[in-house]
Parts: structure tokens; sequence; C-alpha cells
């Protein structure tokens, strides 16, 4: 791709997570949203290759269906109220149908199935986009209105997420998809707290965002799409191994790890709020996922093989590891104690 469209599109990606951020009018957030979509669909059609066209087009479909819900919802709220601003949803039809558009753009169950799909049939870094900028406007968009959206609904499709995720990684060899259903059960936990506590659900957002991404990295830099191949990073670079091995951890939710925190933090607002049954449910769900990141983490150290791979250039790969890796590896595994502090700002 020329570096001119590749700049254009990643700018209208910006431009458009930006409008949405920063609008008070629905239709400018509606149509930052659709920026967003028709910047990111040429960077997912570049390798041409059938399953980047077929990925295309289902984000392409599933978006779109959820943008016309979301037009829907809110021509029907300003038709009630009178006014187009996004702080006015009191309306019980427009929020329900509202709230179901948003778990079908995130990905949260059961809205879930399109997007394993979609990440397998894409590059590394088109799913580091679709991971996390991606999810910026959505989840903009559902702290502006959390005070007006219908609790148990997010309940329970908080709970379903986290099992669907934990349990939908178990069986999986792809790297892709494994990150996927990784990415479902984080969205769980976020929406769980969301109408609780928006505060506590930005910053579960912002450390999703830091391990995804540090954990997309590493695995570019490895050229590892696979178990079989994560196998044998160890024989490439053995610190960015280990070093994954303590993001994995970090994703499953592991003291001292920086991923126990808004875990902790959660389960603790939860249980504040009386809903004891939950937290133990949403606990156990974790379970689910911290075993395929452990097998993850075993397959990086306890199955390298005696002697090096016959694929050529595995041995100790150059590559320009930029200075982005170490700092994002170092917030992963060491934001725990900084609790205090954050504690003191919520």
């Amino acid at each position: 791709m020329s570096p001119y469209a590749l700049s254009m599109l990643m700018s209208s990606l910006a431009v458009g997570t930006i409008i949405t951020m920063s609008s008070h009018h629905w239709f400018l957030a509606w149509m930052g949203l659709e920026i967003n979509t028709l910047a990111i669909i040429p960077l997912m059609t570049k390798m041409h290759h059938p399953r980047a066209a077929e990925s295309a087009t289902k984000y392409f479909l599933t978006q779109a269906t959820a943008s016309a819900l979301i037009l829907f919802s809110t021509t029907i709220n300003a038709w009630m109220t009178g006014e187009w601003t996004i702080m006015n949803m009191t309306n019980h039809t427009p929020t329900v149908i509202f709230t179901l558009a948003l778990a079908i753009k995130l990905g949260i169950a059961p809205f879930h199935l399109w997007l394993p799909d979609v990440l397998q049939g894409l590059n590394m870094l088109t799913c580091l986009i679709l991971s996390t900028w991606q999810k910026l406007a959505p989840m903009a968009l559902m702290m502006l209105t959390s005070h007006q959206l219908n609790t148990n609904l997010l309940i329970a499709m908080a709970l379903m997420s986290t099992i669907i995720g934990g349990w939908g990684g178990l069986n999986q060899t792809q790297m892709r998809k494994i990150m996927a259903y990784s990415s479902i059960a984080h969205l769980g936990w976020m929406i769980l707290v969301i109408s609780f506590t928006p505060s506590l659900a930005l910053l579960n957002l912002f450390i999703y965002l830091v391990l995804t991404s540090s954990m997309f990295l590493m695995l570019m830099t490895l050229n590892s799409t696979n178990t079989n191949k994560l196998s044998i990073s160890w024989l490439k670079t053995p610190t960015l191994a280990a070093s994954m091995m303590a993001t994995l951890m970090a994703l499953g939710g592991l003291p001292p790890t920086s991923g126990f925190l808004p875990k902790w933090l959660i389960l603790q607002e939860m249980t504040k709020q009386h809903l004891g049954t939950l937290s133990a449910l949403m606990a156990m769900s974790a379970l689910l996922s911290l075993f395929f990141y452990i097998r993850l983490s075993y397959t990086i150290s306890m199955t390298s093989p005696p002697n090096i791979s016959n694929s050529s250039l595995t041995w100790r790969k150059k590559k320009n590891l930029t200075y982005v890796i170490p700092i994002l590896i170092i917030m992963s595994a060491t934001m725990m104690p900084i609790t205090p502090t954050l504690l003191l700002l919520n």
C-alpha cells in the first residue's frame, strides 16, 4: 500500500474516533463511527487474499448493521424527547436498542461471533488496530450514556462475555483467535462495572489497551501466528519470550501484574453493590481465560525443541525493536504498586 494512502487511512481512523469522543450531537457521533468503519476496511483488504476479503465483508456487514441500529435508536430518542443531545437518552426502547448496537460494534456476547473470524483473516497490525483503537469510540459512547443504560442487560452480557471469552479460547491454536476471545472476556469486565463506576471501566480499558498492544507487538516481532511457532520463540529471542510470559500472566489477571488490578477493584465494587453471587461467577469465569494463558506460557517455556528449527532465520533473529515494546511490557507488569494512587483519583 502507498505510504500516502496509508497515512490518509490512519488519519481518518484518528479523526473518526476524535469526532465521536468529542461530540454532543448524536449525528456527529454516528458520523465518526462511520468514518472509522470506512477507514479500516482498505487496511483489511490490503493483503489481497480471499480470507482478508471475507473478513472485510463480515466486518462491514456487522458494523453497518450496528450503525443502522444506532441511527434508528437515536432517531426514536429524538422523536420522543425533541432533541439530539447524547446525554438525554431516558426512554427504555431506544436505550435498549442503542445498548445492543454498541454490543454488536464491540463484539460483546452474544454478538461476538464475527470477531474471531474477522481477526483470523487479517495481518497482525490490522488485528492490533481492530482490537485496540476501534474499541475507543464505542466505549466512549457507552461511558457517556452509562448512567442511562439498562444495568440488568449490561450485567447479563458481561457475564456471558466472560464465560464465552474464556470457554471459546480453550481449544484454539491460532493466536489471533485466542486474542479475539481474550478481547471478548476483557470487554465483559468493562461493561460489568460501567453503570456503577465509569472511572473504573476507563481504568480497565486503559490496562486492556496496554496489555493487548504489547502482546500483538511481541507476536509481530516473533512472527508467531499459532502455538507451534510460539514454541520456538525461545530460540529466537529469549528475553522477549520471557517478557511475553509476564504479559500473558497479566492478561490472565494474576497478581502482582497489572492485569490483577482492574479485576480486584471491579470485584470489590460488585461486593459493595451487594452482588456477591455475580462476583463469584465472574471470578470463576476468569479462571477459564487464565487456563489458556497458562497453556500459552507453558508452550513458550517448556516445549522448546532440543535442537533449532529447520526453517530459515530462526536462531536469534535480528529485528529492529522499537522503544514501544519495552515500555508496554514494563507497564503491563508493574502498575500494581500505584493502586493507592488510583483509588485516590477515583
